[in-house]
Order: structure tokens, then C-alpha cells, then sequence
């Protein structure tokens, strides 16, 4: 669509999730720029993120993925993600209970953050095991800011390797794996999706209705 940035999937192939399931991406080739948060991320800091599907709580990793995890709790804590959704189930073909979920704000300027750095999995030593919650990114390996996927097995082609920077886990489900997996089972629209996210676009976009930190 004239006027909104290029969705920027790459093509590689997942090998682990599925030749259908292309790298998240968040639709924005911006470059990165120091986070903007108002408190450093605590070392640990659990997050409900309440759907129209169910109930998921992630435990996010502040001691080995800072920026990251400031960058969501910045937008969790001042009310972004409210009312946003689930929009993309990237599933095996073969295997449909593999895959990831993507959500946030897509390309809602009104939500938007600064992207933040990158912090790759080979620095933060965490990995995309299953339920893993990371941070999809614009081409170029930075620029994350508030869309995100979480994993339904462990996908370790999203891990950094090599000259690859991958993606920025930094936490992971505690509860709600169930809701994870309903959401991948959503169906999605043949034709709808560009290039790798084709036919991986939700029908009718799973809602997420809050997302808070769990005290």
C-alpha cells in the first residue's frame, strides 16, 4: 500500500519451524537508536499478555537482555499493546503445531517507540526454545520496537550464528502455552501476506486486550 513501509520478511527458510514460516519482521527499515526508558529493566519481570484467546505470561530476562526487555515494558507499562493484535500464525505445513505467533503494533505511528539496538542471542546466551518471546526487526539485523513473536517449539535458525545477528529473545512463556497454540491454529487467509508472511495472516486477528507487568 502507497504510503506504509515495505514489510521486510526475509527469505530464508526456518529449518527447524517449516519452509512456510519466514523470520518475523516488523515493517520498518528505520535504523536503530538508543532506548529511550523511563527505569532500568529489572533482572526478572513477569508480563500477562490477556487475549481474546486466553491468558500468556512471559518471564522476561532484564539481567541479559536489558534493552529489550526496558523497550517492552515501556510499552506494556504506558498502555501500547492494549488493543492491538495476534495478526500472523507461521506454521509448518507438515507439522501445524510448530511454528510462531507474531503480534504488536504493526503500523500504528500512534504506538510507535524509537527502535532500539539489537541484542543478539550470541551475546545474551539465550536461545528460541519453545516459548520463546523475541523481537521481530527490520531488515539489517536492528530496529526492533513494539512488534514481537513468541515460538511454539524450539526454532534455534532464529538464534544468532555466524554473520547472522538473528533475533532478540529475551524471555519466555511461563504460562499459557495452551493459548500459544490455539492462536498458531487460527485460520489464516490463503492470499492474504506478502512474499514469506503469504498465507500466514490471521482471519480474524486474535485481539490482545492488555498487556501489564504481573506484581
Amino acid at each position: 500500500m502507497r504510503g506504509f513501509p515495505v514489510w521486510l520478511a526475509a527469505i530464508a527458510l526456518l529449518a527447524s519451524c517449516g519452509d512456510n514460516a519466514a523470520a518475523p519482521n516488523n515493517g520498518t527499515a528505520e535504523r536503530a537508536t538508543a532506548p529511550k526508558a523511563e527505569a532500568p529493566a529489572p533482572d526478572r519481570a513477569r508480563v500477562r499478555i490477556s487475549t481474546d484467546m486466553g491468558d500468556i505470561i512471559v518471564l522476561l530476562d532484564g539481567r541479559r537482555a536489558p534493552v529489550t526487555t526496558a523497550n517492552f515494558l515501556l510499552y506494556a507499562d504506558q498502555g501500547r499493546f492494549d488493543g492491538t493484535t495476534f495478526y500472523r500464525a507461521a506454521r509448518n505445513r507438515t507439522a501445524p503445531r510448530r511454528g510462531f505467533i507474531q503480534g504488536g503494533i504493526r503500523r500504528d505511528y500512534r504506538r510507535m517507540l524509537p527502535p532500539i539496538a539489537h541484542e543478539p542471542t550470541s551475546r545474551t546466551g539465550l536461545r528460541h526454545g519453545e516459548g520463546a518471546i523475541s523481537m521481530a526487526k527490520a531488515d539489517g539485523g536492528a530496529g526492533a520496537m513494539g512488534e514481537f513473536f513468541i515460538t511454539a517449539n524450539p526454532i534455534p535458525s532464529m538464534d544468532a550464528q555466524g554473520g547472522d545477528p538473528g533475533f532478540a529473545a529475551f524471555g519466555r512463556v511461563v504460562e499459557g502455552m495452551d493459548a500459544v497454540r490455539r492462536i498458531l491454529a487460527a485460520p489464516t487467509v490463503p492470499n492474504a501476506g506478502r512474499g514469506s508472511m503469504r498465507g500466514q495472516m490471521i482471519e480474524r486477528p486474535v485481539r490482545i486486550l492488555r498487556v501489564r507487568r504481573v506484581s
